[in-house]
């Protein structure tokens, strides 16, 4: 069974984060983007909290349910407490050229 793992840190933390996914077997791909976390934060700096928004950089990792606990464990060792995630259920999970 497959979840995809969603994770929320500071997008300065990009590069540590890309390298420390590539490192992570269980991971074949994943895909990044940025975007604006909304909500009451203490960790919003004053200006983000006048805005109302704060940008982060947004990574989706399909993989193994059983994986879930090692990547995020992984993770926090890597980067930090700075960072939010959850998980989705993938009910279906498989590449184009494996169609018959």
């Amino acid at each position: 069974m497959y979840t995809m793992l969603v994770i929320s840190v500071a997008t300065e933390l990009e590069e540590e984060l890309v390298d420390c996914l590539l490192e992570i077997p269980d991971i074949e791909e994943f895909s990044s983007s940025v975007v604006y976390a909304h909500g009451h934060s203490e960790r919003m700096t004053l200006a983000e909290q006048v805005r109302g928004r704060r940008k982060r950089l947004q990574m989706e990792l399909i993989l193994p349910a059983q994986s879930v606990n090692k990547v995020l464990t992984l993770l926090r060792e890597n980067l930090g407490g700075d960072g939010v995630y959850w998980e989705q259920a993938v009910r279906n999970f498989g590449r184009f050229s494996d169609l018959t």
